[in-house]
């Protein structure tokens, strides 16, 4: 948990999200469980600083849904396979066609565009390998690309703004 930093700009981001009325939910591969490197009580421990430092912004995570396994399990939750979001789905009771999901790495926006995501990328942690390049052709040719989780929010605030505007 002491090693854990938030991207810069990245809880402002959520809770901004959150004080327009958006839920926001984490689909997060833990690996470092399966393969033994860290406790499920060290992760829980990580997510508490996370929640604490969302809440002192206004903000929260609806929830966090987690693949515990190692990349050799062969599991269905394992991101690019879409497990977790197919979880995210039944815990809601939603069809998750046409939900903006953001992540930073390709198995990311494959996962949640196997269950009809609006799949985007930013280019902040491990999706900084992407600046300045064309994105490779495994990604959904549909895939949006931000330069970091604030520019993702703008974005979809604003997209939500006009369409709001060309209903009255």
């Amino acid at each position: 948990p002491d090693e854990w930093l938030p991207l810069p700009g990245a809880l402002e981001a959520i809770a901004r999200l959150n004080h327009a009325g958006w839920h926001v939910v984490v689909a997060s591969n833990q690996s470092g469980l399966g393969r033994g490197l860290f406790e499920v009580s060290d992760l829980n421990d990580i997510h508490v600083k996370m929640h604490q430092q969302l809440a002192a912004l206004g903000g929260r995570i609806d929830a966090v849904f987690y693949c515990p396994h190692a990349p050799d399990e062969g599991c269905r939750c394992r991101k690019p396979e879409p497990g977790l979001f197919e979880q995210i789905g039944e815990r809601y009771g939603i069809d998750l066609k046409g939900v903006p999901t953001v992540g930073d790495t390709a198995r990311d926006v494959l996962a949640g565009a196997a269950v009809g995501c609006e799949p985007h990328l930013v280019l902040t942690g491990k999706g900084a390998v992407y600046r300045g390049v064309r994105l490779p052709d495994n990604f959904p040719t549909h895939t949006r690309v931000h330069a970091d989780l604030v520019a993702f929010v703008e974005f979809l605030l604003a997209r939500e703004e006009a369409q709001s505007g060309q209903a009255q």
